[in-house]
């Protein structure tokens, strides 16, 4: 069990990261990511719909037809969906308005879907949710990685209005990395999250080519390592 947990969240974090490795659900995460909040507040929303998506399918996996499965998986998810628009228009109103159309685009985030799909169809609940957040915090890393790139380039500050996610005490959260800075708009432009995010995968591509050769010197330490001894007399 705990080996199992452990290849889900390094699937999720490193291997099969949604956004790094499957790209997918990049239409909201390189329309929001301008700054830390909305990207913090997207990854939250989006996790929580995949566990539970993932959960309620598992669940219900053995009692859904196949031939309405994927329309039962969509109506599941846009439940899910409409369940965290009402909660974020009661506790984070700003917040909603800002993140707009992105919210209700959950429902069609192909990785969602491909999760519940791919992995919660055909396994009990509990590895579905380890998957689902494991899959859920993996994307939001990303979303946050981008956010804060692009808000550090943009704006020259660090955890600006996270008020809007977690109220008044969090209005003094600001961090301002340079005081006279004007800003680099490019950052904070769509073509700015596209160069971002390809950033990311390079960076991603560069440590696993490192890791590759790191597994390749340790297998070759251990086989050159190796030793057979063989004492007595053979007849």
């Amino acid at each position: 069990m705990q080996s199992a947990t452990k290849q889900l969240f390094t699937d999720g974090l490193w291997k099969n990261n949604p956004a790094l490795v499957q790209l997918l659900g990049l239409c909201p995460l390189l329309a929001v990511t301008n700054n830390v909040v909305n990207a913090l507040g997207l990854g939250i929303v989006t996790t929580l719909v995949m566990v539970a998506a993932n959960g309620l399918v598992s669940m219900t996996r053995n009692r859904v037809n196949s031939d309405v499965r994927l329309p039962t998986f969509v109506m599941i998810i846009a439940a899910l969906v409409t369940i965290a628009e009402l909660l974020m228009q009661a506790f984070t109103y700003e917040l909603y308005l800002i993140l707009g159309i992105f919210i209700p685009l959950i429902v069609t985030n192909c990785a969602i879907l491909g999760r519940a799909e791919a992995y919660a169809c055909k396994n009990p609940v509990v590895p579905a949710l380890l998957d689902g957040f494991a899959m859920g915090v993996g994307f939001s890393v990303v979303l946050i990685l981008l956010g804060a790139m692009r808000e550090i380039l943009g704006q020259g500050t660090l955890f600006a209005d996270m008020h809007l996610l977690f109220g008044e005490p969090a209005r003094d959260w600001t961090i301002t990395l340079f005081s006279s800075y004007q800003g680099f708009l490019f950052a904070i432009l769509p073509p700015g999250a596209f160069i971002g995010m390809g950033l990311l995968i390079a960076l991603k591509n560069i440590g696993d080519t490192q890791l590759a050769k790191r597994q390749q010197v340790s297998d070759t330490s251990t086989k050159e390592s190796r030793r057979i001894r063989v004492t007595g007399t053979i007849t």
